[in-house]
């Protein structure tokens, strides 16, 4: 297969030009090409896998969006009947059952291919930090993978998995994915349930997915997702971020960007030159608004991941090993999480207060854009750099990603170009709790302006054009009477967190009328494509959480409906029912609202 994309598999499936027996014996032989990477813990035998693509059998391909598709799954995560180790041979268990999201993988038709290698009980963001070996990037093996998800980055990157499954703590699903030319989707916590999943900071962990494509990862986070009684943490998803929500979601939109001032690149002129490239690319688009964000509080909520009490959520995943067997431990690994042992509960306190003060300060920066867009790393560096200063280089790496998990945020990371090396650049989007698929269709317009290749494949990545989805975090609505800036009615859209966009006219396809009745006095647009004007309007944007209780307050014979505008937008809107101008005066031809209240006090 040139493409290993969920639609080209299904594809080659159903013109009976693939089976999975044929393309499990293909990833099989390939990944003996490739063992000097150190991909696998424990990759599966034809033995082992056999019993999955049995299970096809009585699956009708129609009914099973994964049907024959492989995946990979970190080696922190369960799988039934194989040992998971966490990158630790002394802390391995075989667990009975498969994790509650690898389950819900299967269920839909997947085949794992194995479990793959990772920085030691998920602590790290470079893939060095195994007793298994570094996992070598899949575009140069002198380079790191990025960690802890490392070997599930490189399996998808060289074609031996179509998608696979790891965690993210502190950025673990967002670096592999910038350093190997992948989609990495951090989703919100709880949105994939975490049973199963050896924790490395229990409350701000949640599993996470690479893929080829923004419409593979949607697929997959579709099948994965689900609320685990289980699962502690796990959440029920919130409608409007279902699958059906997600599309392309085009221009406009409104992307928040670091101030140039507090960008880092520690060093790497390649990184930073691919960076402002995209900067410049997004610039010169159409509706895409660039605006300047202060990072600082970003970054000091970052640095409380590994220098707050935090790391004593480390320290409890690996306890039991550290007490008794600590020499068991990768030693860069056991230094970072010893001491997590030592924070006391009133610390755990003070930083829970200082991270709300500065989550306040982060979010009114966010309630401004659509997302955030930054680079997902700042620097790639060798391995023998990392080596070389581990903590250090582990640190810089964590600059754009540690933050997101501490503010319940959600994040995809977006490959967009190479460096004169040939090495892979991303960026990252980052958005508010459950607006993964807003997210990911903001994403999937980007896949359209930065083209890049199948991971490390030469194969070029198809663009398929999907049905355009709008923002679901805000509504625009057209209002032309009482809620006019100003006017008696205005408090209902600014209480509620409503911002004045623009002040424009409908089409010429409308009359409008003074009801009876008041005060609020109020007017009523009526639809007349023979006899119309144009009315003039303002554009108020709403928090789409307070859209409800701002329509239930709409007496009759008032409603809302779509408006035809004069750039020839139909936006949500006020409209009046027929019976409402009864014994109504039609003000038409002054125009607008405004107009007649002049009238009125003349």
């Amino acid at each position: 297969m040139n493409s290993m994309t969920i639609k080209s598999l299904r594809d080659a499936y159903l013109s009976e030009q693939l089976t999975p027996q044929q393309l499990i014996a293909d990833i099989l032989d390939k990944a003996k090409k490739f063992t000097d990477h150190n991909i696998w813990i424990h990759l599966l035998t034809a033995k082992e896998i056999n019993p999955y693509i049995e299970a096809l059998a009585e699956k009708p391909i129609a009914d099973y969006p994964l049907w024959g598709i492989p995946f990979a799954i970190k080696d922190n995560i369960d799988l039934a009947g194989i040992p998971t180790t966490a990158g630790c041979e002394a802390f391995a268990y075989t667990p009975e059952k498969s994790a509650f999201a690898v389950q819900q993988l299967i269920n839909a038709g997947a085949i794992p291919i194995g479990k793959t290698n990772l920085d030691q009980f998920a602590t790290g963001l470079n893939g060095t930090r195994s007793p298994f070996g570094a996992c070598k990037n899949s575009f140069n093996q002198e380079y790191i993978s990025g960690g802890s998800s490392s070997g599930s980055s490189v399996a998808v990157a060289l074609g031996l998995a179509t998608f696979s499954l790891g965690s993210d703590t502190a950025g673990s699903g967002r670096v592999p994915a910038c350093f190997n030319n992948l989609v990495g989707l951090k989703p919100s916590r709880g949105l994939l349930s975490a049973s199963g999943m050896v924790p490395a900071c229990k409350s701000l962990d949640c599993m996470s997915i690479f893929a080829l494509t923004t419409e593979d990862a949607n697929t997959i986070l579709t099948s994965a997702e689900g609320f685990d009684i289980s699962d502690e943490y796990s959440r029920e998803n919130t409608p409007s971020n279902k699958s059906r929500y997600f599309g392309q979601q085009t221009p406009p939109f409104t992307l928040g960007i670091i101030e140039s001032s507090q960008l880092k690149f520690f060093g790497d002129k390649e990184y930073e030159k691919a960076y402002h490239k995209v900067i410049e690319q997004l610039q010169a688009i159409a509706d895409v608004t660039l605006i300047p964000i202060d990072y600082s509080p970003f970054d000091q909520v970052a640095k409380l991941l590994y220098e707050g009490p935090w790391v004593a959520e480390r320290y409890l995943a690996a306890q039991e090993l550290i007490n008794t067997n600590p020499n068991a431990i990768f030693p860069v690994v056991r230094d970072i999480i010893a001491p997590g042992g030592e924070p006391k509960a009133h610390e755990l306190f003070s930083a829970q207060y200082k991270l709300e003060g500065l989550a306040k300060t982060c979010r009114a920066q966010l309630n401004k854009c659509n997302a955030l867009l930054m680079p997902t790393a700042g620097r790639i560096f060798t391995i023998e750099e990392m080596l070389n200063e581990p903590i250090k280089h582990n640190s810089e790496l964590g600059y754009y990603t540690n933050f997101v998990n501490l503010l319940d945020l959600s994040a995809i990371a977006v490959p967009t170009s190479f460096t004169e090396k040939n090495l892979p650049f991303g960026i990252t989007l980052i958005g508010d709790t459950f607006a993964d698929r807003s997210l990911l269709s903001i994403a999937n317009y980007l896949e359209t302006i930065f083209v890049t290749p199948e991971g490390a494949s030469t194969t070029s990545k198809t663009i398929i054009h999907l049905p355009k989805v709008n923002s679901t975090k805000t509504v625009d609505v057209v209002v032309c009477g009482a809620h006019l800036e100003g006017l008696p009615l205005n408090w209902q859209l600014v209480e509620r967190g409503g911002k004045l966009i623009n002040t424009t006219t409908t089409s010429k396809n409308y009359r409008m009328y003074a009801l009876a009745g008041g005060p609020p006095f109020r007017p009523g647009l009526i639809r007349d494509t023979e006899n119309g004007a144009k009315i003039a309007v303002e554009v108020w944007r709403l928090p789409m959480t307070e859209f409800g209780s701002f329509v239930a307050g709409i007496p009759a014979p008032l409603g809302i409906s779509k408006l035809e505008l004069d750039d020839g937008r139909w936006l949500t809107g006020f409209i009046c029912e027929g019976y409402g101008i009864e014994g109504a005066e039609e003000i038409t031809e002054l125009g607008g609202w405004r107009a007649y209240l002049k009238t009125l006090s003349q």
